[in-house]
């Protein structure tokens, strides 16, 4: 029986997570597997990666092969270097305690480095924010600004309206008394 180490897909549609498993070839991709390994979240920034690095080691070193993907997966945990340095213990290169010392100053510097993105990511969002807020400011005032422009426009329009209406019913209050003036002088006649 051959073994590959794969992705197994669960979660909903357009919002996928994987579980890491140990299984055999001819098992169908979400079916049977021998053992869960871990899970791999990809909606998170950064992807969220849960593994058990020790039983990755195992199945390595028992022969499974790993899809692209969970070998890039197990590159990313450090289960491939802890593989690779199990096999120098084996052949005599180093002993267990110096590819232990190699392995966990690995882990804790790959830990430094997802925490600086983490803080980058997280003060990208809020300068981001930051941005989004001045600029919706800026235009909010530009439309304050030209809200008061039409209002001031229009405000003088309905004072030169009302100053024509006041000279019209002036012209037409002296049209009135002039045609007035000529009927009483008339009738006075």
């Amino acid at each position: 029986m051959s073994v590959k180490i794969r992705l197994s897909r669960h979660g909903k549609k357009n919002y996928a997570f994987f579980h890491i498993l140990a299984t055999d070839v001819r098992s169908p991709r979400d079916s049977r597997f021998i053992e869960l390994l871990g899970s791999y979240d990809p909606n998170t920034n950064p992807a969220t990666i849960v593994l058990n690095v020790d039983r990755a080691v195992y199945w390595l070193q028992n022969g499974a092969q790993p899809t692209i993907t969970a070998r890039r997966i197990l590159s990313y945990k450090g289960a491939l270097l802890k593989k690779h340095l199990a096999e120098g213990v084996k052949k005599g290169a180093l002993t267990q305690e110096q590819a232990d010392a190699k392995f966990n100053a690995w882990v804790s510097e790959k830990e430094a480095k997802v925490e600086k993105k983490k803080e980058s990511l997280k003060v990208s969002k809020a300068d981001a924010k930051k941005a989004a807020v001045e600029a919706e400011s800026k235009v909010n005032a530009a439309r304050a600004e030209e809200l008061a422009k039409k209002k001031a426009e229009a405000e003088k329009a309905a004072e030169e309206a009302r100053k024509a209406a006041e000279a019209e019913a002036k012209a037409a209050e002296e049209v009135a008394e002039e045609a007035a003036a000529p009927a009483e002088e008339a009738k006075a006649e």
